[in-house]
């Protein structure tokens, strides 16, 4: 079956409140309309059309390496006036098109499959795709004559007994191309002064065109994206789906309702997920961790068996077999924590390696750094890795010791098995197994608070 899919859109999305197209909101980190266009992919269409407004940079720079073509739709005349703008890309096309919004980013591959092998079995001329409304909602009535779908009504159009009809249009079609032809009988809406692409359903009827509507899916998928509460709302639909997933696939939530995984997350099994947490991007979670509360991962691989203790903050990172990190840890991009390590509290830790065995338990500056296995690192200490223009690399090898509130002054090494006694500024290389200590003597005042301290009024 040849195929064609047309997105629509090119509308404002006023109601959104916001200078940015609706279709470039964001759910997860992404586009809504990369969302949608991510969903025909598995369809293999021959050709994906999307219809934009004139000022329309932004979203054909979201789609910059997708495999479409932009139709672009001068002036806001409605869904009507959008396909027809698409169809003339079409003009030598035979086989189905299929037409959605851009605004629905929950659609999927499997729905719009089932909708298209329905529209193919019946032999229709148009097959829509409709679905059960409920509550309160402004989606187009489907009605229906002797069972036989007559039309769709749009909410705003709809009589009171319409919109008592609980099968509601979702929005997507699937149209044989000769049915382009009737594109020109549609009339435009004098109460909106728009041309709806659903007025070519009772067109279609009136020719005795075979027309019918499947309802397949529901309202968490079928969703379109008009308002901020929609936003919110489809970003929860999509949350629940992500995490009935992976409850699915073995991994553990205190509390779902509280955590955020981006679709693109791989999570392993029997891994326990805290409240607060947020796994962003491309992470990739093992098996056997346990994320502790208010920790966010975005775009890390996590190794099997660690712990992520509270108040973490992971970017662009590797962290390896059985490492803790945190509680209050900043592990920032670039930087890669080694088996078994352990990196406490307030500690921040940047485009470094850090060796298997290592511990870095409190209060410290890492960056730039490249430490070996089992080292110390004391509370407070730092890489002075900046000189104002360039950064430095700090390299302490195996086995060191470093002592509480040193200061190491990049570029600068410390071999393999040396200690740095506590307090001190390094800015020498160290040999192996040396000791080094650069803090002054210590002087003793006698009696120097006695005499700085005020006498009181009898005079001690």
């Amino acid at each position: 079956m040849s195929l064609a899919v047309v997105i629509l859109a090119a509308g404002l999305g006023t109601r959104m409140k916001s200078s940015t197209p609706k279709v470039l909101h964001k759910i997860c980190e992404r586009p809504i309309i990369q969302y949608v266009v991510d969903s025909i992919k598995p369809l293999k269409p021959g050709k994906i059309i999307v219809v934009v407004g004139p000022n329309s940079e932004g979203i054909k720079n979201a789609l910059a390496g997708y495999s479409v073509v932009f139709a672009i739709q001068k002036n806001p005349l409605g869904t009507g006036n959008a396909f027809k703008v698409a169809a003339k890309e079409l003009k030598r096309f035979k086989g189905t098109i299929l037409v959605l919004s851009g605004d629905t980013p929950l659609i999927s591959a499997s729905t719009l499959q089932r909708l298209l092998d329905l529209h193919r079995q019946g032999g229709e001329d148009i097959s829509i795709n409709s679905f059960i409304g409920e509550g309160d909602h402004c989606y187009g009535r489907i009605i229906r004559k002797g069972g036989e779908v007559e039309a769709i009504i749009e909410d705003r159009d709809a009589d009171e007994e319409q919109k008592k009809i609980k099968e509601v249009n979702g929005g997507i079609y699937a149209i044989k191309s000769h049915i382009l032809n009737l594109l020109k009988e549609i009339k435009i809406n004098k109460g909106k002064g728009e041309y709806y692409l659903v007025d070519i359903v009772g067109i279609a009827v009136n020719k005795s065109y075979r027309v019918a509507a499947h309802i397949i899916g529901g309202e968490s998928e079928l969703t379109g994206v008009n308002t901020r509460k929609d936003l919110y709302k489809v970003s929860r639909y999509l949350r629940d789906r992500v995490v009935e997933r992976w409850l699915q696939d073995g991994v553990s939530f205190i509390d779902s309702a509280s955590v955020f995984i981006h679709p693109e997350v791989k999570i392993g099994m029997d891994t326990v997920i805290y409240p607060n947490v947020y796994l962003e991007g491309e992470t990739i979670i093992g098996d056997n961790c346990t994320i502790y509360p208010n920790t966010r991962i975005v775009s890390s691989e996590i190794c099997n068996s660690v712990v992520i203790k509270d108040s973490t903050v992971i970017e662009s990172s590797i962290i390896k077999d059985r490492a803790v990190i945190g509680p209050f840890a900043h592990i920032r991009a670039g930087s890669i924590i080694g088996s078994s390590s352990k990196i406490g509290n307030f500690v921040e830790i940047k485009k470094s390696v850090i060796g298997d065995g290592t511990k870095a338990s409190h209060l410290s500056y890492l960056g730039d750094a490249e430490i070996g296995e089992n080292v110390n690192i004391g509370a407070g200490s730092i890489t002075c890795n900046y000189d104002g223009q360039e950064k430095h690399k700090t390299i302490i090898e195996e086995g060191a010791f470093i002592g509480s509130g040193t200061q190491l002054v990049a570029p600068v090494r410390v071999e393999r098995g040396a200690y740095i006694g506590a307090g001190s500024t390094i800015t020498e290389d160290v040999p192996s197994l040396s000791l080094a200590i650069s803090r002054a003597e210590q002087r003793n005042v006698k009696n120097w608070a006695a005499k700085r301290r005020p006498k009181d009024k009898k005079g001690n």
